[in-house]
């Protein structure tokens, strides 16, 4: 590894966290956030929904187990940044095939490393989400500061990480076909779905609903990704279409969007969820769910009312809305991540119960 330079993190409220860069040295304005899970890099790197993020990683020690070739959530990673206390310079795992540093590199994405990312961590929790800039550590904090007031938050994430072609996977003998609204869709949802026996069409974020009626699917899928779900009103649109008429299954910003396309709201948190030890408890059964998490919106639960839409699962941390269900409509969603990428296994049966509502769905037309 080449020698590390001397790099800035300069927060918008003047802040300064000076370390020592790694991967890309590029300059960089993103929004700071933070995430608590101990393992799962790799896929947190290449996870779209943290496209323009700074990620702060609580666990100290980064890198440690390398990157392979097969944990990647997407083959184009638009992670902001990284931000550790520790990048490891010489990972050890039989399947490692790159260091962290290497894969930043490959990928365009700077880090900063050497920093006290408690300190950093606090300061997000107390003042919340903000933009920060990742610079040289000799560059005047006054131009820092003038760098970060005329930039410009971005709203087309959704567009940028969103497949531009349609595609499909499949098993050998698919028993269902759904049809998955790529907002910026992690790699393991698909094989979830695919090794469940579906046929998964995955189409672009503002495809239109008659051009999902014309593949005749049996279910479709809304899928996690980046940014505000507001940004996408052709998303939402499309989803208000096709309400009543196919089983619906959202994921993260899938269930936001769910949440709008019935008529709810959503709003932003002050720091957002990201890691992989959120209890949520599922308010049919009493059952408590460790899950992964990686948001910065919510729906607002004062928003509900004469939607059709009930409340099935609530964080405990902070009573956030965590799932979503209109049963007449076969319509569900969890602000969470089943597919469990990185991530506790907690949450998997979600799928088999779209796939249930499938099956119903069959048995009633039949």
């Amino acid at each position: 590894m080449a020698e590390r330079t001397q790099r800035k993190l300069v927060t918008e409220d003047g802040a300064v966290y000076v370390g020592e860069g790694f991967g890309a040295p590029v300059d960089r304005v993103c929004e700071l956030v933070f995430n608590t899970s101990m393992a799962g890099y790799q896929e947190i790197l290449s996870d779209p929904s943290y496209t323009d993020q700074a990620v702060v990683m609580t666990y100290p020690t980064i890198g440690n187990y390398g990157l392979n070739a097969d944990d990647w959530e997407t083959d184009t990673p638009s992670l902001g940044a990284l931000i550790v206390r520790e990048a490891c310079e010489e990972p050890s795992n039989f399947r490692c095939s790159e260091t962290l540093d290497q894969a930043m590199n490959r990928f365009g994405i700077p880090g900063l490393s050497g920093i006290d990312t408690r300190k950093l961590t606090r300061s997000i929790r107390d003042l919340g989400s903000r933009r920060a800039l990742l610079t040289d550590a000799e560059r005047p904090a006054e131009d820092c500061l003038s760098i970060l007031e005329e930039s410009e938050g971005r709203h087309d994430q959704v567009a940028r990480v969103s497949t531009k072609e349609i595609y499909t996977v499949s098993p050998e003998n698919p028993r269902f076909h759904v049809a998955a609204i790529d907002c910026g869709m992690k790699k393991n949802i698909v094989r979830e779905l695919v090794k469940r026996g579906c046929r998964v069409t995955v189409v672009p974020w503002n495809t239109g609903a008659d051009a999902i009626r014309a593949m005749n699917p049996d279910g479709v899928f809304l899928s996690n990704g980046p940014g505000d779900p507001e940004d996408i009103p052709e998303t939402i649109e499309t989803v208000r279409a096709l309400r009543g008429e196919y089983p619906l299954f959202g994921i993260c910003l899938g269930h936001q969007i769910l949440a709008l396309a019935y008529g709810a709201k959503t709003y932003k948190l002050k720091f957002g969820h990201r890691g992989g030890n959120h209890p949520v408890k599922d308010l049919s059964t009493g059952k408590i769910e460790i899950t992964a998490q990686n948001h910065s919106y919510a729906v607002d639960a004062d928003s509900l009312a004469d939607t059709g839409l009930t409340v099935t699962r609530v964080n405990l941390l902070d009573g956030t809305v965590e799932g979503l269900a209109a049963p007449r409509d076969r319509a569900f969603s969890v602000q969470y991540h089943p597919e469990s990428a990185p991530g506790p296994e907690d949450s998997g049966d979600l799928f088999d119960q779209f796939i249930e509502r499938m099956e119903a769905s069959h048995a009633e037309k039949d």
